[in-house]
């Protein structure tokens, strides 16, 4: 990939997009250490459509919900996600689902969302209550750091839940370093396997994850069982087309690490807000108190709370910071020419702070996705955690399921708090994640 220079045709109406002519790896740094701070002045400075040289290429961000619209949406099929993510993550996560386009993409997606069917997911979730239940049950109590915990937990969930295996912890901590080492070499600053830089430990990663998945390939399919990898391993599209083995291993791998990173990120990040707003911890726990321990699938729907507690905290830290995108064609957003072989980027992590239909968009504040104020219906794109289009997240029902679950059993267990003026530091580098791996002080309830 080349960069691109955008300059509109001389006889168009189109404006050419303004760049930002300073050191491309200084400003990378200043937007990881403040992305909003950042995202504010470019805005200021430029407008919402600006673009910038990072990791060797010229990346155009499209800011505010309608060219969000415009680009996910993508109606005249001007833009691709597989040469954009591609980009970041394709020696990673090669020929996932959210890497194909057009007719492949669908071809594809449609044999996916067998494993993500109504039915299916009501096994997912009869398969990962016992594994909540007693993982939460076993946290440890006083100064924890709920990050780690998180991350544990929703690895024994995917590998029950997703593989149907029962792994040695040395096992175990070997895939999940891998899953962290393939997610952060995306945004390596060496884009080549030099050890012992990200990109290298990326691809080393990828082959610890292909071994693993072609090595118990063969006994998923010789029978069915509920998990996700046998799901996968036998699913047909309605004209009978199933996976390869190498469609199962990419899809496999992609997914898990979907799965697991983004669930553990929006749980943090709602941890994090309920230690800093008790009276909300308190609602929350008292509303979990009125439900079962154990709960029936339709009891999914009824954490009015949580969700607006889950919401909230997807709008001000979601999992996924931007969505690239690769113009494929000669096209326009927001009345700037984009030239085909442009790397557009949808930020929606600053996007989600937007004042023009957020009061007070920097304060944790679930009220506003009450029925009567429900500000994120202002724009059908001022939010979008899951992204939007033929690409919207196909995991968002179970990464629901999977998080007001692990909630309501750390809600009826624990409380927890963190110092009044304690700020979790956060790491933007890749996915967003805290620094400190979010300590808190956990206590019991008797």
């Amino acid at each position: 990939m080349t960069a691109v220079q955008p300059q509109a045709p001389a006889d168009s109406d189109l404006k050419s997009i303004p760049k930002n002519p300073r050191n491309g790896i200084a400003e990378i740094l200043r937007m990881r250490r403040d992305p909003f701070g950042f995202s504010a002045a470019r805005r200021e400075e430029y407008g919402n459509v600006s673009s910038m040289d990072a990791f060797g290429i010229n990346i155009v961000t499209c800011s505010g919900p309608d060219a969000a619209e415009q680009i996910l949406m993508n109606k005249d099929k001007a833009f691709a996600n597989g040469p954009a993510w591609s980009y970041f993550i394709g020696p990673f996560f090669n020929r996932g689902v959210m890497l194909l386009d057009f007719d492949e993409h669908r071809h594809h997606r449609h044999i996916l969302q067998q494993a993500f069917t109504p039915k299916i997911l009501k096994g997912y979730f009869g398969e990962m209550q016992p594994v909540i239940a007693d993982r939460v049950a076993q946290f440890p109590t006083g100064k924890v750091k709920l990050f780690s915990e998180f991350k544990e937990l929703t690895l024994d969930i995917a590998l029950e839940v997703f593989l149907g295996v029962e792994l040695p912890k040395d096992e175990a901590d070997k895939l999940n370093k891998a899953f962290i080492e393939t997610v952060r070499a995306g945004v390596a600053f060496v884009r080549k396997p030099i050890p012992p830089g990200r990109w290298w430990k990326g691809v080393r990663s990828r082959k610890v994850l292909e071994e693993f998945f072609y090595a118990n390939i063969d006994a998923k399919r010789a029978k069915e069982t509920p998990d996700l990898f046998s799901v996968l391993c036998h699913a047909e599209s309605d004209e009978g087309h199933t996976f390869t083995d190498e469609d199962v291993v990419n899809h496999m791998i992609f997914v898990l690490m979907a799965a697991h990173d983004t669930s553990t990120i929006t749980m943090s990040q709602m941890s994090y807000h309920l230690a800093k707003n008790i009276g909300w911890q308190d609602q929350a726990r008292a509303q979990s108190m009125e439900l079962p321990a154990i709960l029936d699938y339709d009891d999914l729907g009824k954490f009015d709370i949580l969700d607006r507690v889950m919401k909230e905290s997807l709008r001000l830290c979601p999992p996924v910071p931007a969505q690239p995108r690769m113009a494929v064609k000669d096209t326009q957003v927001g009345g700037y020419f984009i030239p085909e072989g442009t790397l557009v980027s949808v930020p929606q992590l600053t996007n989600h702070r937007d004042a023009q239909y957020f009061t007070n968009p920097t304060v944790f504040d679930p009220g506003r996705f009450d029925a009567d104020r429900a500000e994120d219906k202002g724009h059908r794109f001022a939010w979008m955690p899951f992204g939007g289009g033929v690409h919207k997240c196909i995991g968002l029902y179970f990464g629901q399921m999977e998080i007001k679950t692990i909630m309501h059993n750390l809600l009826r267990d624990y409380e927890w708090t963190v110092p009044s003026d304690y700020v979790v530091p956060m790491d933007y580098s890749a996915l967003p994640v805290p620094k400190d791996k979010l300590p808190v002080n956990l206590q019991r309830l008797t």
